[in-house]
């Protein structure tokens, strides 16, 4: 798609910039330079930090269920290949804007407004969705974050030092999806010790790490020793972990949603983790992504 442009905003800690295609964060960069995002390398994965909308993940033959009639619809949903207006911008802000066209109703039949707002405060970067409602029906959707940063961070701890530490202690069982992409039903064991995940290549053969039954709002990664990332998400009911093993990124996705579960064939109404937002109403869901000095 032709048309996109980038926009950038900063503060005295970090730089972002944004892309009007998706709305998407391209590069975030602390005030030294030292890059803290995956560069979108196409031979290993293309993204960045798509925002996942109105789906997360996939659905059974590609499409869902509405009163009764079927939806195609891409993995992940289609705000991340889809323009958007930049509806303001200063230094250290900026808010992308996609409205409903009638390619969107077509596979998604709502007067939706998709709001994507980042504003940088300090050291930290706060990126916030509000999804309006301009219809008549009440209007179901997932939404997601989806932020890849590096691993390791630019800041000369091996890989094999990083970890992810929650603020609460995590003993829940996790989710996993099948080898085609579906939620399997059954649970597996959680890798968190306490409240510390020690990040492992292995740990990602089978997919991503699907945290549904969490404690925690907050998770700070990075090594024992050097700048952190601190990530919170107190919106969000579930965390993805996911990298392609070996890969130069962690991603460290809040999700309100996942894929089908294996076999699910009801409502998209009924699907795990949808809500709906009601007529005329808006929810707003956020991420803030701060770096923490040592």
């Amino acid at each position: 798609m032709h048309g996109w442009t980038l926009v950038s905003i900063s503060s005295a800690y970090l730089t972002a910039e944004i892309s009007t295609l998706g709305a998407e964060l391209q590069s975030l960069v602390d005030g030294c330079g030292n890059p803290l995002q995956w560069n979108g390398d196409p031979t290993i994965w293309r993204g960045r930090a798509p925002i996942l909308f109105p789906v997360i993940g996939l659905l059974e033959n590609g499409q869902y269920r509405l009163n009764g009639n079927n939806y195609a619809m891409p993995k992940h949903g289609f705000a991340r290949h889809a323009l958007f207006e930049l509806a303001a911008h200063d230094d250290t802000s900026a808010t992308f804007r996609l409205r409903a066209t009638a390619e969107t109703r077509a596979i998604y039949p709502f007067q939706f407004q998709l709001d994507i707002a980042f504003t940088l405060v300090d050291a930290t970067l706060t990126v916030s969705a509000t999804i309006a409602n301009h219809g008549t029906e009440p209007m179901p959707a997932s939404f997601g974050f989806h932020p890849a940063l590096r691993w390791p961070l630019p800041y000369g701890e091996p890989r094999d030092e990083h970890r992810l530490l929650f603020t609460d202690e995590e003993p829940a069982p996790i989710r996993r999806i099948d080898s085609d992409g579906f939620l399997l039903p059954t649970l597996e064991p959680t890798p968190v010790v306490g409240n510390v995940l020690t990040l492992r290549d292995d740990l990602f053969v089978a997919d991503a790490l699907i945290f549904d039954a969490l404690n925690s709002r907050t998770v700070v990664y990075g090594a024992s020793t050097g700048p952190q990332i601190k990530l919170s998400f107190a919106d969000f009911p579930t965390l993805g972990v996911w990298t392609k093993p070996g890969a130069g990124f962690l991603c460290i996705e809040p999700w309100h949603g996942f894929s089908d579960p294996v076999g699910f064939a009801g409502d998209i109404r009924d699907k795990p983790g949808i809500f709906e937002v009601a007529p005329s109403d808006t929810r707003t869901m956020a991420m803030s992504i701060t770096l923490v000095a040592p």
